[in-house]
This record gives C-alpha cells, structure tokens and sequence, in this order.
C-alpha cells in the first residue's frame, strides 16, 4: 500500500471546491442569458453571471494569496507530470482573474455593476473600444476556461482511474480517521 499523499490545507480545499461549484454555475448562466430576448429575464441571467464572476475574481485573489502562504504539498509525479500540472493550474488561476477582469469592463462601460443586488461597482466612463477588446479577450478566453478545466479534470481521472495513488485526496478532507 502507497503512502498517503500530503493534503492541501482545509482552507485551500474550501476555496477549491467553492470556486468549482461556482464556475458550475457561472458558465451555464450566461448560456441561459444569451437565449432570452432582451428584458428582465435576460438581465436577471446576466447580473447573475457577472457578480459570480465577481466572486470567482475575488475568491481567486484569496487562493493566490493562500497559496502563497501556504505551498501546495509536495507533488509524487514525475518532473514532465508535475510541470504540466503547475502550468494548468497557474493557467487556470490567470484565466480565472481575465474572465472576470474583461467581463467588468464590458459590463460597467458606461454603467454601474450590480453585485447580487447588494451594492454596485463603480462603472467606468464609456469606452467603446475598450468594450470590444474586451468581449474579444472575454469570449475568447472562455475556451481555455473549458480546456484548463478539462485538463485538470483528465488528470483528475487519471489519478483516481489509472495510477489509483490517492492523490485526489489531497484536495478532499480526511476519509475514515485518515490524516
């Protein structure tokens, strides 16, 4: 039997697994939006994705601070394995911080964003340049979204299906008394 992987600390499992469900929910919203004609129902899907967006944004900013205080634990993979694994995840971190970044500067160009109706951000003076590039990046980028999350997902599986070494365990609080 393989020694247990070192796990991520409790705090960075949370913060992982929020920002997944989240992401869950995020990308069908807009998906949603986009087949309503224009209107409140449209406008409800649509704030709803911006201020996940938002809490992706600032949910990303606390695991890059988290992460930095705290390492991740030490990686069995072999060298090749484990640099691929380091470049998806901080690709998956700069994606998370571009979506929600462009998606603002569409959203408040011109106008305030409302997040979850609590309060607004500022918006920005209207720049209709600036929101084209933006959409651009935005929609763009969606793409390495879906293949960072699949990559992670392939190893995921590979791990729990093909190595069976544990180390999803790592990312999952302790099973059975296991520390």
């Amino acid at each position: 039997m393989r020694p247990r992987p070192a796990r991520y600390t409790g705090v960075a499992q949370a913060l992982h697994w929020i920002t997944a469900g989240l992401l869950f929910f995020l990308l069908p919203f807009v998906w949603v939006a986009e087949n309503f004609p224009p209107g409140e129902v449209r406008t409800f899907w649509y704030l709803l994705h911006e201020s996940l967006g938002i809490s992706v944004l600032l949910l990303v900013l606390v695991r890059i601070t988290w992460r930095f205080r705290h390492p991740a634990p030490a990686d069995p993979d072999p060298p090749a394995l484990r640099a691929l694994a380091r470049i998806n995840h901080w690709g998956l971190y700069a994606v998370l911080i571009i979506m929600p970044v462009t998606g603002y500067l569409m959203a408040g160009n011109g106008q305030p964003v409302p997040f979850f109706g609590l309060f607004s951000l500022p918006g920005l003076p209207k720049n209709d340049p600036l929101g084209v590039l933006a959409n651009t990046i935005h929609v763009t980028t969606q793409f390495a979204v879906y293949g960072l999350v699949l990559l992670h997902l392939a190893g995921t599986v590979w791990h729990v299906g093909v190595r069976r070494d544990g180390l999803l365990d790592r990312m999952l609080p302790p099973q059975d008394g296991a520390r």
